[in-house]
């Protein structure tokens, strides 16, 4: 019995090994791939195809079965005549409608990714095509977001119809971004608006000086820091501030005005937000209307493709991802069995 526990420890062993050497080779070949290979990869859905998959389901499980085969039937002929239509060339070519997607925080960190996936657009897209941009964004940092409007501005630099699309916000910096468009629509609830500027600046200065704590604050050029936390302030550092602040006002509503020149820039610059249905009355929106209800819309005349821009997951963080779901299933598996266990007992 010894021998035979201590052959089987060997065989363990000698098993163990050789799956810890695979796994650091694995591991090496992935990092090496990594080093050399694009960090990210494009994804490209044709959401056609998943609407007519769906189209399709729902009719047969709606028919009678009886029917069903003459269902088949019809949607065999609907793609051999897509088929056919797809083999005519580039002078049968069915327009494009382009979608891509931004979702922005504080910091418009999607913005890069932003970037790449207009530049690969402009690159690939035909005269005729559009872009619709589903985009949601409260604002945040003026820099950030300049950026992220200048981005969007190069689609209509490039000749491409661009649309705009805003389920739920697109205020402040977000409307920076999205007024840039050819048409902008938005859903009756969305809001939209917020030009202008807000900054909010703690200052503890009276609190240290409580407790004998001073703070100095060393500048070289007379505005180098208007308003500080710890430093005490002085009104003329409140007005250079300020003045600061109008000034960025400026910038902003001229942005707007340039890129909507019919809308009444100083009657909607007061920093408001309106909902969707007060927006188009106002000349922020050009329609209402959801994205979805858009794309639907569009589907009926033009291929409407999603692209976007993913970062590539390591084989490691492949690996961990696949173990814990493994892992949350068999204990899931197993708290199911127990509950279930309870109502078979005697």
């Amino acid at each position: 019995m010894n021998d035979w526990l201590a052959n089987f420890g060997m065989f363990l062993a000698q098993v163990l090994s050789l799956v810890v050497i695979i796994g650091l080779a694995v591991a090496l070949l992935a990092r090496v791939r990594g080093e050399v290979a694009d960090r990210t990869r494009l994804r490209v859905d044709e959401l056609n195809h998943s609407r007519d998959y769906r189209r399709r389901r729902l009719a047969l499980a709606a028919s009678e079965p009886g029917a069903r085969k003459r269902l088949v039937k019809a949607f065999r002929r609907e793609d051999k005549v897509r088929d056919k239509s797809g083999r005519k060339g580039e002078a049968g070519r069915r327009p494009v409608a382009w979608v891509i997607d931004f979702h922005g925080d504080i910091r418009a960190s999607a913005t890069g990714r932003l970037a790449e996936e207009v530049s690969a657009l402009i690159e690939a897209a035909d005269k005729g095509d559009e872009v619709i941009v589903r985009l949601e964004s409260a604002g945040g940092l003026v820099h950030a977001y300049g950026l992220a409007a200048a981005e969007l501005d190069r689609l209509r630099e490039a000749g491409l119809k661009t649309t705009v699309c805003v389920d739920k916000v697109a205020a402040s910096g977000g409307y920076l971004m999205a007024c840039g468009a050819d048409q902008l629509r938005a859903a009756p609830l969305a809001v939209v608006g917020s030009i202008g500027v807000v900054a909010q600046i703690p200052n503890v200065h009276r609190l240290l000086k409580r407790h004998d704590i001073d703070v100095e604050v060393l500048t070289a050029g007379r505005y180098k820091r208007t308003l500080t936390v710890l430093g005490e302030n002085t009104e003329e550092g409140r007005e250079k501030f300020v003045e600061d602040l109008e000034g960025i006002h400026e910038l902003f509503k001229r942005h707007v005005a340039e890129r909507r020149p019919g809308l009444d820039i100083e009657a909607v610059a007061t920093g408001e937000t309106w909902y969707g249905r007060e927006a188009v009355e106002r000349g922020l929106v050009d329609a209402l209307g959801t994205s979805e209800a858009y794309l639907m819309e569009r589907m009926k005349e033009a291929r409407v493709i999603r692209l976007r821009l993913e970062p590539r997951r390591r084989l490691a963080d492949r690996v961990g991802a696949a173990v814990s779901a493994g892992v949350e299933r068999a204990v899931e598996r197993g708290l199911e069995a127990l509950e279930n266990s309870r109502w078979h007992r005697r």
